[in-house]
């Protein structure tokens, strides 16, 4: 729940004003709603009337919705959304890890290419990654660096305080900026895509709800600080990651701290695709799957894919924001109520129902602005 994004909050609040504010708890209200929805979604009664697990995966879930239709088209087309986005948020941890190396050593006669390059080769070990015991610790330990940084930023803003002024705040939006705002807040929350994983290896599944409930407000608590003093502190000088605003001695020191948040988050989206690869090839054949020699390919092949894309794709942001209004809306907004309302239409209340048409509602257009926005961008750059 901790991403990059929340480095951008700040920015969003100047675009959004008091109404950022907002947004940050309204997400925060949303997305946990969609998760738990979502999960709503693997479990059926049985005959004794009890709630029974009888599905595991985001791609199980969708072909049960569309099985009518096709049994696994549902699951092709979540798979593929899933392994996109991924692979994005792959990609942009090694755009990032090259621009913080850049930045952190300016002295170097090195592009930012190279240090990409750099920072591929201490990612390579993810070839033999092989279990989620390990990608666990590793996010631990992005967690603990991330807090570290929230830590830092958050002091020194706290030794500012004399500075601070409500008066910074904007009354008047304008809608474009207000867009930009929508989909750093909202982005920042992204967890779905996990949540089924996650809530199938807990101890105690039963407690998910409870987990979720508590993550998400900690998180928006956590978020609408940070967000808030470090706003306060710079006002219309905030910049869009905040840590380029602060002093040249703390910059460096946070981005190599950013730096390693940015290598350690890397193994999550890249395990998570590469399973989703290895279930694919195993329906269509189970003898070599796992095998030693095709694992190696498959990881190497993702690895070699990101850093291509992130040293030759031109304009990669503009890409990233159409990639993400695209799949990061579906998979957090528009599929969760979307399948909620196909799976247990008969059993929910006019209530639920109308909580479900609203989310789609509201994730279908914060997609399309966000895609609209996007290919301005994009023909904006080419001319």
């Amino acid at each position: 729940l901790q991403g990059i994004f929340v480095l951008g909050l700040p920015y969003a609040l100047l675009h959004s004003g008091y109404s950022g504010l907002l947004l940050i708890v309204l997400a925060a209200a949303l997305c946990c709603y969609t998760g738990k929805i979502l999960i709503a979604c693997l479990y059926e009664e049985n005959e004794d009337g009890q709630l029974t697990r009888v599905r595991d995966t985001y791609e199980d879930i969708a072909n049960a919705c569309c099985k009518k239709l096709s049994p696994s088209l549902g699951g092709v087309v979540v798979n593929m959304t899933q392994v996109v986005e991924l692979i994005m948020t792959c990609i942009l941890y090694l755009v990032v890890s090259g621009n913080l190396l850049s930045h952190s050593f300016p002295y170097v006669p090195m592009t930012e290419k190279t240090w990409s390059v750099i920072a591929f080769v201490t990612l390579l070990p993810c070839i033999f990654i092989r279990t989620l015991k390990i990608v666990s610790k590793l996010s631990q330990l992005c967690s603990l660096v991330h807090f570290v940084i929230i830590f830092v930023v958050i002091t020194y803003c706290l030794t500012q305080m004399h500075q601070w002024s409500w008066a910074k705040f904007r009354l008047s939006l304008e809608f474009e900026d207000f867009l930009v705002s929508v989909g750093v807040i909202i982005f920042s929350y992204t967890s779905q895509i996990f949540l089924p994983t996650l809530e199938g290896n807990m101890k105690n599944p039963g407690e998910f709800t409870c987990m979720l409930n508590w993550t998400h407000f900690f998180a928006c608590i956590l978020k609408t600080t940070f967000a808030l003093t470090a706003f306060l502190t710079w006002g219309e000088k905030t910049k869009e990651v905040i840590t380029d605003n602060l002093p040249s001695f703390l910059e460096t020191l946070v981005n190599l701290c950013l730096l390693t948040k940015a290598l350690l988050s890397y193994p999550l989206p890249f395990f998570a695709a590469t399973e989703i690869v290895y279930s694919c090839i195993s329906k269509d054949n189970h003898s070599n799957y796992r095998s030693p020699l095709l694992a190696l390919t498959v990881r190497g092949s993702f690895l070699l894919l990101t850093l291509l894309m992130a040293m030759f794709t031109p304009h990669f942001a503009l890409l990233m924001g159409l990639s993400g209004s695209v799949t990061g809306a579906a998979m957090t907004f528009l599929l969760p109520s979307l399948f909620h309302l196909k799976l247990k239409w008969k059993k929910l209340s006019l209530l639920e129902k109308c909580a479900d048409i609203s989310v789609f509602i509201l994730g279908f257009l914060c997609s399309l602005a966000g895609i609209v926005c996007s290919i301005k961008g994009l023909l904006e750059v080419f001319g």
